[in-house]
């Protein structure tokens, strides 16, 4: 395989459990065995170069934690992360963040300047001090701002503004491949649209590759080229865009893309959900989907279902075929 053809990330079997506290009369005198929450547990997936892959799925359902792994703040309790070549330090390709919410992740005693050049000095990308300022006026300029931002303080600043500044600071360490956390959720939807539009300028001029978390199905639609769909921890359906959109195969996808309103088809048919979202602590045996499943069978509360190829499309459904027939 050659360096192009090479995926920029390559995730194998990753699992992530928290242990829950425990008091010490549990433990010591009652005896009580430790509990986990499964908040990520056996995904695998794989990103090529320059492309975008988005994780979807309901609040709890483990895809900011993936993020979290991918970026190392977070160890995975198994699995591996394979990342290509790239420019970075010993070879490895060089990996930044852009988090959901753009005041809670800028230092606000630091003004936008210091911000932005932070990176370039720890890394040693610029040789001296008027490199440095160079290099952070350009990306200021880069993400829509301007060098007379540099002396302000994130306070001064809007949210969609703020979000820019992030952006700048990702690109200032000069990533290769962004991991974009609900970087959207936190801004009013005009803003929205123009930090996505922004965020596909830079991959287009870059050749950046993102890996996109976030429960927008809009956005999503609009930035990316292949998504996973999670669910309690695991992935039960990966397609590229188009096919998750047009033609989603398994029940939860179904679900999911039947809860945002359409004002082409107000009156479209719904799939019922029984019950609320189970706990990951406690999952359903078998299909952990099979207590909101309209599918449900014996089957699926017996055991869990394999992964299944349906053209381009990978299902985790014991009903994957019937589906595809029907």
């Amino acid at each position: 395989m050659s360096l192009d053809e090479q995926p920029a990330l390559a995730a194998s079997d990753i699992a992530c459990w928290f242990p829950l506290p425990q008091s010490w009369l549990d433990r010591a005198v009652f005896g009580k065995p430790s509990r986990m929450v499964k908040a990520v547990d056996g995904i695998s997936f794989a990103i090529p170069r320059g492309t975008t892959f988005a994780i979807v799925g309901e609040s709890g359902c483990g895809k900011s934690t993936v993020a979290r792994m991918v970026v190392g703040l977070q160890d995975p309790t198994r699995g591996t992360f394979d990342f290509a070549a790239g420019r970075g330090r010993k070879g490895r390709l060089r990996t930044q963040m852009i988090f959901q919410d753009p005041f809670a992740s800028l230092n606000p005693r630091w003004r936008v300047g210091d911000i932005i050049a932070e990176p370039i000095r720890e890394l040693g990308l610029c040789e001296d001090t008027r490199e440095t300022v160079r290099r952070m006026h350009g990306l200021l300029d880069t993400v829509g701002l301007g060098s007379r931002d540099a002396g302000r303080y994130p306070h001064e600043f809007s949210g969609g503004q703020r979000q820019r500044i992030s952006i700048a600071r990702a690109l200032a360490a000069e990533p290769e491949f962004l991991v974009c956390d609900e970087p959207t959720s936190a801004l009013d939807v005009s803003v929205q649209a123009q930090i996505l539009n922004l965020l596909a300028d830079l991959q287009s001029d870059l050749g950046l590759t993102y890996l996109f978390i976030s429960h927008n199905l809009s956005a999503v639609r609009h930035v990316s080229d292949r998504v996973a769909v999670m669910y309690l921890g695991r992935i039960v359906e990966e397609a590229p865009a188009d096919e998750i959109f047009d033609r989603p195969r398994h029940p939860y996808t179904k679900f999911l893309l039947g809860s945002v309103p359409n004002l082409l088809h107000p009156d479209r048919e719904r799939i019922p959900v029984a019950v609320d979202l189970p706990s990951p602590i406690s999952p359903p045996p078998g299909c952990t989907y099979h207590p909101r499943c309209p599918l449900a069978s014996d089957l699926c509360r017996a055991g869990a279902p394999e992964a299944s190829r349906l053209g381009a499309t990978t299902i985790r459904c014991h009903h994957a075929r019937e589906i595809h027939l029907s």
